[in-house]
């Protein structure tokens, strides 16, 4: 499928609409750019995508405010930024409160109907080699991975577990499959 403007649109339309394969398509097009934004600015790659996966777990909460006539990217760039300018703050200021708007906010729920193509290969696939895929993955993505499929947690009690906001949780999630089903992929054709 070739990626231009006008399927972008409609990817975010039919995110609009509450289309897992839309979150999905938006998460895997624009991922890098946000991580390689934060990247250049902290200067440290596990903050950075600390960064980048509230960036999309704010952006598809509030996909519904998105206004068309701007670019999605610089949309997404400009989330990250206050997020991360937010973070600083707390940080210089030496605030450990937690002070999030989670509570006043209706957190909207991504979509988690049906098994995605990486559900069914983490199912099917032997254990000890999945296990070895999974040892691939960055820590904290090896965590909601077997929290998720290994000890069948729901995303409320990872949320809950891991001390994470909700949508946090979704998109590390939907991220980890990712990168899960692209070592497995990758590992296969070899």
């Amino acid at each position: 499928m070739e990626i231009n403007k006008t399927n972008i649109n409609l990817q975010i339309s039919n995110a609009k609409k509450g289309l897992q394969t839309a979150f999905n398509f938006l998460l895997d097009h624009f991922w890098n750019d946000v991580y390689r934004f934060q990247l250049k600015r902290v200067k440290n790659e596990y903050e950075a995508e600390d960064i980048t996966i509230e960036t999309f777990s704010k952006a598809f909460d509030k996909i519904k405010t998105f206004n068309d006539h701007y670019e999605f990217g610089t949309w997404l760039i400009t989330i990250s930024k206050n997020i991360q300018i937010d973070k600083s703050r707390k940080k210089n200021a030496s605030i450990y409160a937690q002070s999030t708007n989670d509570s006043e906010e209706q957190v909207k729920r991504i979509p988690d109907d049906s098994p995605t193509p990486e559900d069914k290969l983490i199912t099917k696939q032997n254990l000890a080699e999945l296990l070895g895929f999974i040892k691939q993955l960055k820590p904290h993505y090896q965590d909601v991975i077997n929290l998720r499929y290994f000890q069948e947690m729901s995303y409320s009690e990872i949320s809950e577990k891991l001390n994470e906001p909700l949508n946090n949780v979704k998109v590390r999630l939907l991220r980890a499959r990712k990168l899960l089903a692209e070592i497995i992929k990758e590992n296969l054709e070899n």
